[in-house]
């Protein structure tokens, strides 16, 4: 019997331990020392070790030639792969990405809500020489992207508030760092029915979001990033143009979803 059936539910310590520990390397890339890895998990050394020679042997944590320095393993990344690969908005919504990104001619992105994140399932490119970085699987703060307020307007204030602090960090200078300042920018976003990232999560890039309302609240969002330094007016609409017709179509094909 496991120690969850046992207790009704509780949590197992050892699968716990082995969960915080991915997910300690899959949110800082490299390798990292023993001593590193157990300051910021704080388990007990000898156990820490053990855990860890047993999730190399596995092949879901890498080790240096020295034996002395560890990070994230390929296994991870197969189940990464195989989450994309079965999530059946991911395949719904690339047609539609990719009309999203011809009609742009900019850096466009399917995202999921994920706590207080947003987590990147799907991008397109820019063909510009000049465009943001970006990644599947890439992970960031909801309160200051696009994605994340597009998405954090489909819940009632009482479930942001209860979700994120009263004062929230700032990635740049642009960021709303207070949150009942944010609530009031989420009405706005439910009127208008878009949010917009001002440099408030990269200076430089400014980037439109549309939440995909085929779950409410909200799971899913569709979003568009456009440096400033070619963004004008005309641009600017295009771009809401656009991100408006993308909403209805993967609305549409994401109904029995």
């Amino acid at each position: 019997m496991t120690a969850g059936e046992a207790g009704g539910g509780t949590q197992v310590k050892s699968a716990v331990r082995t969960v915080e520990l991915l997910e300690y390397f899959a949110g800082r890339p490299g390798m990292h020392s023993l001593a590193a890895v157990q300051e910021a998990v704080g388990y007990p050394k000898s156990s820490l070790y053990m855990l860890l020679r047993t999730l190399v042997d596995l092949g879901w944590v890498e080790t240096d030639a020295t034996g002395t320095r560890y990070g994230i393993g390929v296994r991870a990344l197969l189940v990464g792969t195989s989450y994309i690969d079965g999530d059946e908005v991911v395949a719904a919504a690339r047609p539609t990405l990719d009309r999203l990104a011809d009609d742009t001619a900019e850096t466009v992105h399917l995202a999921r809500l994920d706590g207080t994140n947003v987590v990147h399932l799907a991008t397109r490119q820019s063909q510009h020489h000049l465009r943001p970085f970006t990644r599947v699987g890439r992970r960031l703060p909801a309160h200051s992207t696009a994605l994340g307020k597009a998405l954090l307007s489909t819940y009632p204030d009482e479930r942001v508030r209860e979700l994120l602090p009263p004062t929230l960090p700032a990635p740049t200078g642009n960021t709303v760092t207070d949150r009942e300042r944010l609530i009031e920018e989420l009405h706005r976003v439910r009127e208008q029915g878009f949010a917009v990232d001002r440099e408030e999560n990269t200076v430089g890039l400014r980037c439109y979001a549309v939440a995909i309302p085929y779950r409410t609240p909200a799971r899913d969002a569709i979003s568009c990033s456009v440096p400033v330094a070619r963004l004008t007016p005309a641009h600017e609409q295009t771009v809401k143009d656009a991100l408006f017709d993308a909403r209805d179509r993967l609305t549409l094909a994401t109904r029995r979803l």
